[in-house]
């Protein structure tokens, strides 16, 4: 089996990628650890956090693999090699640019770009997307989702920015490949106290949800 796709049905199979943003490499790798123990091996680094590039190479060497890691908030194809460059395994971004698509998947890394509509969701998928991320996911919600899977099964989607504890199952019921989760998967507040623990029982909660909604 490939790279690529030892990656990409290693995120499949989990279900979940945990959004991260910390204030340092050293927050980030105890974070993904945490994650990891519970069960959720995608990590993606949003550009937004400072020293992004820098987070990504130290959590690359320091996992050694135990994690995925990818980055998001990418809004153009020049930040995605240069991510890549840097390690990342996955990008993510809130909008769709196919020149970023058609670079992500030269280097043979993941590509999950962002749309919404339907027209946006198809271009992605036509463009080379390996999923789509449906943002912000909260407007709509599963239903929106499930409407969506309904004219374009083909398209595997992945919605971002709303989703929780109590809606992960739903989403992936209404045709979701995997989910994303932030802030209500690793609140900031527990990373910056270090409470871990809490963490790592939350991603095997979310876990579990979405385990549970693919058997029924």
């Amino acid at each position: 089996m490939d790279k690529f796709r030892c990656t990409f049905d290693r995120m499949v199979d989990c279900g979940v990628i945990a959004v991260l943003r910390t204030d340092s490499p050293g927050q980030l790798v105890s974070t993904a650890s945490a994650l990891a123990e519970g069960g959720i091996v995608s990590v993606e680094v949003t550009m937004t956090t400072p020293g992004a590039l820098d987070v990504v190479r130290e959590a690359v060497r320091e996992l050694k693999g135990g994690a995925i890691i990818g980055v998001g908030s990418v809004l153009d194809a020049q930040t995605a090699r240069a991510a890549i460059l840097a390690g990342a395994e996955f990008v993510v971004s809130p909008i769709l640019d196919p020149e970023m698509i058609l670079l992500v998947n030269r280097y043979g890394k993941v590509s999950i770009p962002g749309a919404f509509t339907p027209t946006e969701i198809l271009e992605a998928w036509e463009a080379g997307a390996d999923a789509v991320k449906i943002f912000p996911a909260s407007v709509g919600g599963p239903d929106y989702l499930k409407a969506i899977k309904g004219p374009l099964p083909q398209v595997k989607l992945v919605p971002t920015g709303g989703v929780t504890l109590e809606n992960a199952g739903e989403f992936i019921k209404a045709g979701a490949e995997m989910i994303a989760a932030g802030g209500n998967l690793a609140p900031p507040k527990e990373i910056n106290a270090g409470q871990f623990t809490a963490i790592t029982d939350r991603a095997r909660k979310f876990v579990e949800a979405v385990a549970a909604a693919r058997s029924r």
